[in-house]
């Protein structure tokens, strides 16, 4: 195996803090970029001790110097409470993180991926949503400088790769949950768990029966890093989540059985843009880098309760 340097952005942050250990035990050389906005130090002071691991505080709007093999771009923050909280830092950091990133691998000879997102679907008029589909997205909406700033990082992508040649890759993220999610984050496995520990109300919006799929986070990193591994021509975007579909409802009653709460369920209205259906098709996955989710959703709550039980 040929060890590479590997620069990830956003390395301190939940995703990111998994992708630097996997990295790490595959034998490579990483160095974690995070101005610590939403990552935060807990979630990699256990790799301190490896002298192949690197952690700069940097912020991506600002162009970055260094010699690597692959950057994994993850910086953003993704949850509507942290993306909402200064949405034209939200929207720069997409933007002005993928042309600083995206200048740095063409300078280095770098291949690069964008961990774009299943918001660029918005509320889909099509279900499952596949890759070619263009998304039904509010362009002035509350999730607007989510949404619209990951769909611009991948039209950067896209010409970087025409113009410059810059070797990219793209995929669009659906839900995952698992250990070293911000516990107060407002997203919905995160909140239901943290609620259900402390027999506190578990709050549904709506009716509870608007769906999502929920991907565990150690098939997320699988599939970025198949992604990175695969041929050339291959440039994305590729859905990367789990397809078996479940209501609200359905994740807040499994979250108090697995925990054992007190627990009472009570409604809420719904956000607006909130989208009712959300759920992946991933035959590009399963063709293109012979991936799918192994761990569905009982084993992974196990795992994550088990985590914010230790750590709330």
């Amino acid at each position: 195996m040929i060890r590479k340097k590997v620069l990830v952005t956003g390395g301190a942050g939940f995703v990111g803090s998994h992708l630097c250990e996997r990295l790490l035990n595959d034998g490579h050389e990483v160095v974690c970029l995070d101005n610590y906005f939403t990552g935060q130090k807990q979630n990699i002071v256990h790799l301190f001790s490896n002298p192949y691991f690197e952690l700069i505080r940097h912020d991506v709007t600002n162009p970055f110097y260094i010699e690597v093999d692959e950057i994994y771009n993850l910086a953003c923050p993704a949850s509507p409470i942290h993306y909402q909280y200064n949405a034209i830092k939200t929207i720069k950091t997409s933007v002005m993180g993928a042309i600083n990133m995206l200048g740095l691998a063409k300078r280095v000879k770098a291949k690069i991926l964008q961990a774009s997102t299943s918001e660029v679907y918005g509320d889909p008029k099509v279900h499952p949503q596949k890759e070619t589909y263009w998304g039904h997205v509010n362009p002035i909406g509350e999730r607007s400088c989510y949404d619209e700033g990951k769909r611009a990082a991948e039209t950067l992508f896209v010409n970087y790769h025409k113009q410059n040649n810059v070797r990219i890759k793209i995929i669009r993220i659906f839900n995952t949950y698992g250990p070293r999610m911000h516990p107060h984050d407002g997203r919905v496995v995160s909140n239901f768990i943290v609620q259900a520990l402390q027999n506190k109300d578990i709050t549904i919006y709506g009716d509870g029966m608007q769906t999502r799929s929920f991907q565990y986070i150690d098939d997320l990193v699988e599939g970025m890093i198949r992604m990175m591994a695969s041929p050339e021509s291959f440039t994305g975007p590729v859905n990367i989540g789990n397809p078996n579909e479940f209501t609200i409802m359905q994740l807040a009653e499994a979250v108090i059985q697995l925990t054992n709460s007190k627990s009472k369920i009570v409604r809420m209205p719904l956000p607006s843009d909130d989208p009712m259906q959300r759920q992946p098709n991933i035959e590009l996955a399963k063709k293109m880098l012979h991936w799918e989710p192994k761990i569905q959703l009982k084993e992974g709550l196990i795992k994550t309760i088990d985590y914010f039980a230790a750590t709330i």
